[in-house]
């Protein structure tokens, strides 16, 4: 099955580039090319990618809200986004996980690295760049919004074992480090994510890792001394 995707990136060049490399691969294809945020929503709605490879910074409508439009809307449930900046700072990470991006990636990343993301927020999984921490998602996803989220809606229903699987996955786990340490299989962890997913009305894992993180079923990191720029 081929995995459609939409770049979103005022740099016509740029989106050149991403376009031959990912049209080059037998299981990828360019549905179209947006030039700034409103430009892809709309190219979102009437072409309905499985993935949106958005830049932050574009003029007009910036990627962040784009993003948070695209993933509000019911429509494009199957539509996943990731971010790829070259602006990679807190601030852009916190909201574009809060808006319901699936990855977020720094434009230096390898070709071959890109690649598998898109794949990987295809399947429904989340991907961070190293620079999005554990710790930055705890400092910054847990700071109340402006207004105070309600509990998420099924966070009841979860069973034990989703709800341990569920704060195993926001700590970072992987599904095979989680079945390691549970002694099940990675395919069950996977069930058990997935229904976590259904009753919590999460588009994927990254949403997932939010609501845990929002609910308070992760403990917080304790504020680490920021070392200096780069």
């Amino acid at each position: 099955m081929t995995i459609r995707v939409l770049l979103a990136d005022d740099q016509a060049l740029l989106r050149g580039t991403f376009r031959m490399l990912i049209d080059s691969c037998d299981d990828l294809e360019v549905v179209a090319e947006a030039a700034d945020g409103a430009q892809a929503v709309d190219l979102a709605r009437t072409h309905r990618p499985d993935v949106i490879v958005m830049d932050v910074r574009m003029p007009g409508t910036d990627g962040l809200t784009a993003t948070e439009t695209i993933c509000a809307d019911p429509e494009l449930a199957g539509t996943r986004v990731l971010i790829l900046t070259t602006f990679e700072n807190e601030e852009h990470v916190a909201r574009a996980l809060r808006g319901g991006a699936s990855g977020f990636l720094g434009k230096y990343v390898s070709t071959d690295t890109l690649l598998e993301a898109i794949r990987t927020v295809a399947a429904g999984e989340s991907l961070l760049s190293p620079g999005a921490t554990r710790a930055l998602i705890a400092r910054f996803l847990a700071t109340p919004p402006p207004r105070p989220a309600a509990a998420a809606p099924g966070l009841r229903d979860l069973t034990n074992r989703e709800l341990e699987v569920m704060k195993m996955a926001a700590d970072g786990r992987s599904n095979d480090a989680i079945a390691r340490e549970l002694q099940l299989s990675v395919l069950t962890v996977r069930t058990h994510v997935q229904r976590a997913m259904t009753k919590l009305h999460a588009r994927d894992r990254a949403q997932l890792v939010v609501i845990a993180y929002q609910n308070g079923l992760v403990p917080l990191a304790a504020p680490s001394p920021r070392p200096g720029r780069e």
